[in-house]
């Protein structure tokens, strides 16, 4: 079975069981809704356990979570570092112009039928994703997703096509 990460525990919040979490998905309300079903992975990437959210709350950055049946401090301490992940059974459904993030990292990436390179990750650094996009003997390249700079994504054949805004490549 694929699973697909969804945040990192962090830390501990306050003494009634709540968790610290660092979201990695744009459907943080839906993956941590009371009822969702999550896969808790340790440090080395093993399976533990599954949890089912009991609460979720938005505090700052971070998704502040509690587990049923895990009401106390003691019983979510251990859980430090460890990774939330969704299966992929419970992914839902898109909208056509939506994409998850494993679909797009790995992508290549053209200008003008020109390979540019490779999208290897993905950040939220706030109104916009910005997409990092892998180039050999150059920095990585910063693409916000936008309709001006983002043209099309096409999964089925592992494309993206860009059009690089001038100041967006200080390299050229």
């Amino acid at each position: 079975m694929n699973y697909f990460n969804v945040g990192k525990i962090v830390n501990t919040q306050g003494l009634q069981g709540e968790l610290r979490v660092m979201s990695v998905t744009d459907f943080a309300d839906e993956r941590f809704k009371k009822g969702a079903i999550l896969s808790l992975f340790n440090e080395k990437n093993q399976f533990v356990m599954e949890v089912e959210v009991a609460n979720h709350r938005k505090q700052k950055n971070f998704d502040i979570i509690k587990f049923k049946g895990l009401y106390h401090i003691n019983d979510v301490e251990k859980y430090k570092g460890f990774t939330l992940k969704v299966a992929e059974e419970n992914l839902t459904d898109l909208e056509d112009d939506e994409f998850y993030y494993h679909e797009i990292i790995g992508l290549d990436v053209y200008e003008k039928d020109v390979l540019i390179g490779t999208i290897k990750e993905i950040l939220q650094p706030g109104a916009n994703d910005v997409w990092v996009v892998a180039r050999k003997g150059k920095r990585d390249l910063l693409l916000p997703y936008i309709p001006p700079v983002i043209l099309n994504v096409d999964i089925a054949n592992n494309r993206v096509d860009v059009e690089i805004m001038e100041g967006l490549d200080d390299e050229n």
